[in-house]
């Protein structure tokens, strides 16, 4: 999920807080909390995360503008708005929040409460006044004013201009007389399903025995459909791998279950390495990462793990997928990235038609249901109600440097109710209109389930093998 902040049309004028007060880190993984969809519908669980998989691809594609050697592992947990969360604490003494892992964003930001914001001073939107909000009561905020930790950002401190991407005046994007020490300007992020605002603070992370102060997050007083803070995973400078020095993270995803109840979780682990390492893990698949060659025109693109796929077969045949969709072109465009804030895999139309054509053309055992592909916005659609097993041709996809993964049929087929089988990739123009540009394809979180996926930052390339996630 990338992210882009932008400037707000009214400075925050903020009290003077409080007092202020390598290494492998493993955490776990979770989904994060939210009402819960009625079990019983699945058909609008599986739209629901139909239009934020598109919701979410429209925004990548076109975004709004050393310690010791030590390892960490965190709980990672799976939710029924098709994400997963991991808890992480900030501030003296800690205060512990759910945080969305999102590779494709680079900024760190959790719900806040905003008591110290002087009276003066407001947050504003372009958009209409209505769709921002205060923290919801059901998102756990952090509370600076508890925490001993906690300082505002000033303008002048370089890592103001990491949360808003762009060099930062403080005369100019300051310009209310009683902004109180020359803050870091208020920020807005622009997700694909909702929006965030607030101000940067210095804190302190805790990660189980590692600590690091200075660290910089969002303390956002208002946000719109986000069910909880996110944690950027990121290429940004204020990333969480960036800021912890990371030289590799890793994360095996529990398959969806589309609920909250789920107590299991799978683990996030987090590499500081102090001495260079070409080392592989043992039995993973690796492919180097690719480079955008324009992000400089588009400097949200750099934020994101570009892949080289180099083809696609369905049941052994080769799917004819335009080579510019593959690849980033020569104005930035296409490409494929890997993202763990997108539910289900999406595809440029050009792309995604070949694909679901192949699948189409091969299956014959199945009835299609086109009925169920207008409610649920996936397609293709197949009648499964009568088999007593369901056998379906087999995705592999061929990455660059000779890794090869051939997908199980639950990552790219969702069952509903026994009944259905729908094909689990999105393409614009299906479920909502066309939008150009930007990633040609985005391999979602649905894709990676039972994965191990490592990303390997200091060699620049990302490893994988299939594993049973716990």
């Amino acid at each position: 999920m990338v992210s882009v902040s932008s400037s707000l049309l009214y400075c925050l004028s903020l009290l003077s807080l409080f007092p202020i007060i390598s290494s492998s880190i493993t955490i776990p993984l979770q989904h994060p909390q939210t009402n819960q969809i009625p079990f019983q519908d699945q058909y609008q669980k599986l739209n629901h995360l139909v239009n934020t998989s598109l919701a979410r691809a429209r925004h990548l594609k076109n975004p709004q503008t050393t310690p010791a050697t030590t390892t960490t592992t965190a709980p990672l947990f799976s939710h029924s708005y098709g994400g997963y969360s991991v808890s992480l604490s900030f501030g003296t003494p800690p205060q512990t929040l759910s945080f969305i892992m999102d590779t494709g964003s680079d900024i760190v930001w959790f719900p806040c409460t905003s008591h110290y914001l002087c009276k003066h001073c407001s947050f504003s939107s372009s958009s209409s006044s209505s769709s921002s909000s205060s923290p919801s009561s059901r998102i756990q905020p952090f509370i600076p004013k508890e925490s001993s930790s906690s300082k505002l950002l000033g303008c002048k401190n370089p890592k103001c201009s990491w949360i808003h991407h762009s060099s930062i005046t403080c005369d100019q994007d300051c310009s209310i007389k009683s902004c109180l020490n020359q803050t870091c300007p208020p920020y807005m992020i622009f997700y694909g399903s909702g929006t965030t605002g607030g101000v940067a603070l210095s804190e302190t992370l805790h990660l189980h025995s590692l600590s690091k102060p200075n660290f910089l997050v969002g303390c956002s007083v208002f946000s719109s459909h986000q069910p909880a803070g996110i944690a950027g995973f990121g290429r940004g400078l204020s990333s969480l791998p960036s800021q912890l020095g990371l030289g590799k993270f890793s994360y095996c995803l529990l398959s969806h279950r589309f609920d909250d109840d789920t107590k299991k979780s799978s683990s996030l682990v987090l590499d500081i390495e102090q001495l260079d390492s070409d080392k592989k893990t043992n039995a993973l698949l690796y492919t180097p990462f690719v480079k955008n060659p324009k992000v400089a025109n588009k400097s949200s693109f750099s934020v994101y793990y570009y892949l080289g796929l180099r083809r696609i077969t369905v049941g052994g045949h080769h799917v004819k997928v335009p080579y510019k969709y593959l690849s980033p072109g020569e104005d930035g465009n296409g490409g494929v990235i890997i993202d763990s804030g997108t539910t289900f895999t999406f595809m440029a139309r050009e792309a995604f038609e070949p694909l679901s054509d192949e699948f189409i053309r091969q299956i014959k055992d199945y009835r299609r249901v086109k009925e169920i592909e207008d409610v649920i916005g996936l397609r293709p659609c197949f009648n499964v109600s009568d088999a007593k097993t369901v056998s379906f041709p087999e995705l592999r996809l061929y990455f660059k440097g000779g890794a090869d993964v051939a997908l199980p049929v639950e990552n790219y087929f969702a069952f509903v109710g026994g009944e259905v089988a729908c094909l689990t990739v999105v393409t614009d123009g299906v479920a909502g209109p066309e939008r150009m540009g930007g990633p040609g394809m985005i391999l979602g979180n649905f894709q990676m389930q039972n994965f191990y996926v490592e990303y390997d930052l200091r060699n620049e390339r990302l490893g994988f093998k299939q594993e049973k996630c716990k």
